[in-house]
């Protein structure tokens, strides 16, 4: 199973913490007819350079103003997508499970201050002082699931949901509760469980009940490869020039982390909900938007991108690649819900802000690869610590690059110069960093167009 099916996934959940941030002068701001155009134009190049398969919308004061489908739901049918294509969410799906932790709070079935043991069966005493609101913030300690060795091959077999908590329970957390942040899936699979323990009903039916019927997304809800669900789209993998089906992942392994299925017109539903308090009071919406480590709040990232205050988050599942960002002082959205694996969708989300603020943005660019002899490359291989607990190994064979992640398979690398290679399959860059003696120091690892993670060399 390649590295984009697993860590890769993973890091677009949320790289829109480093898209670039830096404020810009005040614009006039354009038109609609000016964002319009500037959007088609936009994602025309999108289409063309990156493959780009899905659909957009841009909403403001909560009216869309622009809405279109892009590429293909369904290659083999060539049945294109729409307005009402329906994607998997991935890790979108996470602001849903910590909008189900404050309706229970509200209603006084649980507090986010509770210890997760009081909702937890044969609780590890290591766990013990884990609040529901360390877990909601990704400060838990509880590794993630998503990382393990065998992962790739465990998520292709049926698993029942408190099997798979058994699993990552049995492991030793990763550091002390509350001292640090990293992105856990296993955490928002632990809540879907604490939400079916204080509820009484299943995670599925919970939030079918309480938030998708009240608001009337009537094209939004659990995924499943037996349920019949209209304007599904399939999920495609990008492969040499070409696409191939995604692999295949029980949706019990993503569960309430990232098994979600919706519409750009359903998720804006959700986000004009959030305005005001037609599903949650201002309270739960104030805690739930509070930021805590690494600018991670409720299964949102809250920050700002230029001179805008949002509130993101992107997802990363087989075959799907998604993004919405909320500007709420501006009463703009931007939705973007592709059917590609490892889609630029924060990076295409980013610039389409950027068009209707007024701010600059670039159009994709095209990648060529050079030629450069494997001599070239032997300084750069080895390992580079690219997050707490995940590593990027370099190394050459053959007479090509390549990379992995936290001893996944290899991903072959392409120069586009002595120092910055990309990868085919996902949009994802490496740009090897000298100091004054030339040494190697560190790779800047960037996905979907954003400022990228600095990796410091290790071996």
């Amino acid at each position: 199973m390649k590295i984009t099916k697993l860590v890769l996934l993973s890091l677009c959940s949320f790289l829109w913490l480093l898209q670039p941030s830096l404020a810009q002068t005040p614009q006039a701001p354009p038109t609609t007819d000016e964002i319009v155009s500037r959007a088609t134009e936009y994602m025309a190049a999108v289409e063309k350079i990156d493959r780009f398969s899905g659909t957009v919308l841009i909403a403001r004061d909560g009216k869309p103003i622009f809405n279109k489908g892009i590429g293909m739901a369904n290659r083999e049918w060539d049945i294109p997508n729409t307005p009402q294509t329906a994607f998997r969410l991935g890790s979108v799906t996470k602001q849903f499970t910590s909008a189900a932790i404050m309706l229970l709070q509200e209603r006084g079935k649980l507090s986010t201050t509770d210890p997760i043991c009081k909702y937890i069966a044969e609780c590890p005493a290591a766990w013990e002082p884990i609040t529901i609101r360390q877990v909601l913030t990704h400060t838990s300690g509880i590794p993630n699931y998503t990382d393990a060795p065998d992962f790739a091959k465990k998520a292709i077999l049926p698993i029942s949901t408190n099997d798979l908590l058994a699993d990552y329970k049995s492991k030793p957390l990763d550091f002390p509760p509350g001292e640090k942040f990293n992105y856990t899936n296993s955490g928002y699979h632990l809540l879907g469980l604490i939400v079916e323990k204080a509820s009484g009903k299943s995670y599925k039916d919970f939030l079918q009940e309480n938030i998708f019927t009240p608001l009337g997304m009537n094209d939004t809800g659990y995924d499943s490869h037996e349920n019949i669900i209209k304007h599904r789209a399939a999920g495609y993998t990008r492969k040499g020039e070409g696409f191939v089906n995604s692999a295949y992942m029980d949706m019990l392994i993503p569960f309430a982390a990232g098994a979600l299925y919706s519409t750009t017109e359903d998720l804006l539903k959700w986000d004009q909900a959030l305005y005001a308090d037609k599903l949650l009071t201002q309270k739960s919406r104030d805690e739930m938007f509070t930021p805590g480590k690494n600018n991670y709040a409720y299964g949102w990232n809250v920050g700002k991108r230029g001179n805008h205050r949002s509130i993101a988050h992107g997802g990363g599942i087989y075959g799907f690649a998604t993004n919405i960002a909320r500007f709420p002082d501006d009463h703009v959205t931007v939705i973007v819900l592709s059917n590609v694996e490892g889609a630029s969708s924060g990076q295409v989300s980013g610039n389409l802000a950027s068009i209707v603020f007024g701010d600059p943005y670039s159009l994709p660019k095209q990648r060529t690869a050079i030629t450069l002899p494997a001599s070239a490359f032997e300084k750069y291989v080895g390992d580079y610590q690219l997050l707490p607990g995940v590593v990027l190994t370099v190394s050459t064979e053959g007479g090509k690059f390549f990379m992995r992640i936290t001893g996944r398979e290899n991903m072959e690398l392409f120069p586009e110069s002595d120092k910055d290679f990309f990868l085919k399959v996902v949009d994802a860059q490496l740009k090897f960093e000298t100091d004054a003696s030339g040494k190697i120091t560190q790779v800047l690892f960037k996905q979907g167009g954003g400022g990228g993670i600095p990796a410091p060399k290790i071996k």
